[in-house]
């Protein structure tokens, strides 16, 4: 199949023209039913992608936006899902996604009162980890190899790192994501330009292996697609669709801070647990000015909510472990914002049903139920791209569906571009990052449906919120953004902060309202 060439969007909220018979439904639109939409057309399958929500309306938008290489998994002995997640990182950081992902350093602070079975597991960990990249054949100039750092070196990359007793530290390297639904929503683009149907707003009432039960949540009105297969991609609810399937979702939380709290950093820090010699804190600086500080790994029993919520606990904890590797302490009135995520690990007997949810493998599974439906489960947002594949793989198996081989592990998303080609564009640095080579069409796209100059289009929404009008209003003609939800607590990140969600909010009525007046909408 050739590269999409100005292929209207097809992502769209609710029903209206949605195909009635497919070779494939997907039904979830987080990163790996995103991914099995995008894989599955790239192999010449006619796809139905739908979700009750929105795009990334679930777990894939609550992660620390980081893509791992694996390290905490070999520390747990999972050396497949180890190297899956570095193979995959390197596709993610040098293919498929270069504009999305950039390399992060990371800094381990050594201190006198550091045991020594720490310092020795922090170094063996990150020389294991490079061993990783090596073996993903992911090279030193993409991600540069770990080093130790002298005691200067550190408090100039994190010069808010408390000084009494530091001796130095590690600095080892990581991937990090502008941002995890920035990533779902590109994927998503990319599959509806290769010819996917992508609809927002449509809800599965009932679904088997050769069709789904629908009602579209705008008008209330209630369909049947026929299918040749249908994928089960949708996270921690797995199980409302797939009786079969047992989750045990774990809840992930972490803190939002402005970045004045921690002027100056330059690096992410991994703030050790006092009592432990593997546990860590993570303290990442963003691209917007703000700090994430995460995350909780804790068991999340009982129904399965819309959207988690942090606990209280939760946040005290993260708050005193930072507190004890940074010399200005941290208050509960420095967090602006908090959120939560579930993880959809998946219920194994043996041992591990026993464990806490921290000891659970992260290997995702295939699963095929008794009516046919393939549901895919576990995994992490890094290792999308593979359960999505095998996903695939086993859905046109099973159903002996006429499809090509896997293209995604070397079909660059809308936007890629080598580091060199990002580096040399001349749109705004902002868009770049979202966009990458994007970015143009993204500001020409504003300027066609707004009739608006560029001061007006690329002025932040407001002094702490560096969102533009150009972004939103293309997030409304190109990526499906039905409401004032979609555009701030998805398409952009804004809602993680309810202030600057206040100030934004007319800026993105704004943007509804000049995307509506475009002809053609």
């Amino acid at each position: 199949m050739s590269a999409p060439t100005g292929t209207p969007t097809r992502i769209r909220a609710g029903l209206s023209d949605a195909p009635e018979q497919v070779d494939l439904v997907v039904v979830g639109l987080g990163v790996t039913g995103a991914g099995v939409a995008l894989d599955a057309v790239t192999r010449g399958l006619s796809v139905l992608a739908v979700d009750a929500h929105d795009l990334a309306f679930g777990t894939s938008r609550w992660s620390s936006k980081m893509v791992h290489g694996g390290l905490r998994y070999l520390a747990q002995g999972q050396v497949g899902v180890a190297h899956e997640s570095a193979v995959e990182r390197g596709t993610l950081m040098k293919t498929t996604a270069p504009h999305l992902v950039r390399a992060m350093p990371m800094l381990i602070p050594l201190t006198t009162s550091t045991p020594a079975l720490q310092r020795v597991l922090s170094r063996s960990g990150l020389a294991a980890g490079d061993l990783l990249r090596r073996g993903a054949r992911t090279s030193a100039e993409t991600l540069p190899t770990p080093r130790r750092l002298s005691r200067t070196e550190a408090l100039a990359m994190a010069p808010g790192l408390r000084p009494a007793g530091l001796r130095g530290g590690l600095l080892g390297w990581d991937g990090q994501l502008e941002d995890d639904a920035r990533l779902v929503t590109t994927i998503a683009r990319t599959a509806a330009a290769y010819g996917a149907h992508v609809r927002t707003r449509a809800r599965v009432l009932h679904a088997s292996g050769t069709s789904v039960a629908l009602r579209d949540e705008l008008t209330g009105a209630t369909r049947t697609v026929r299918a040749r297969s249908v994928v089960n991609a949708t996270g921690v609810w797995a199980g409302d669709l797939a009786e079969e399937v047992t989750l045990r979702p774990s809840r992930g939380t972490h803190l939002v801070l402005r970045g004045d709290r921690l002027p100056g950093l330059r690096t992410s820090v991994f703030a050790p647990v006092p009592g432990s010699t593997n546990r860590f804190v993570m303290v990442l600086p963003q691209p917007d000015g703000t700090i994430y500080v995460g995350l909780t790994d804790e068991p999340a029993p009982g129904p399965v909510p819309d959207v988690p919520q942090p606990t209280e606990p939760e946040i005290g904890f993260l708050l005193d472990v930072v507190a004890a590797t940074f010399a200005e302490p941290l208050h509960r009135t420095d967090v602006v914002g908090a959120y939560a995520g579930l993880r959809p690990l998946l219920d194994v007997a043996g041992p591990d049903a026993a464990g806490q949810t921290a000891d659970l493998s992260r290997r995702h599974a295939v699963l095929t139920g008794r009516t046919g439906m393939v549901t895919v489960v576990g995994g992490k947002l890094t290792t999308y791209r593979r359960m999505a594949q095998d996903a695939v793989d086993t859905a046109v198996a099973g159903a002996g569906l006429d499809a090509g081989p896997c293209r995604t592990a070397t079909l660059p998303l809308l936007g890629a571009a080598p580091r060199s080609v990002l580096d040399a564009l001349e749109e705004p640095a902002r868009l770049v990052r979202r966009f990458g080579t994007d970015a143009a069409l993204v500001l020409g796209t504003a300027r066609e449906v707004t009739g608006l100059g560029d001061d007006e289009l690329l002025a932040p929404a407001a002094p702490t919120v560096p969102v533009t009008l150009a972004e939103l209003v293309f997030a409304v003609t190109h990526e499906g953004a039905h409401d004032v939800d979609d555009l701030l607590e998805r398409r952009t990140r804004v809602g993680l902060v309810g202030a600057d969600r206040a100030l934004a909010e007319p800026a993105a009525e704004r943007a509804l309202a000049l995307a509506a007046m475009s002809p053609g909408r």
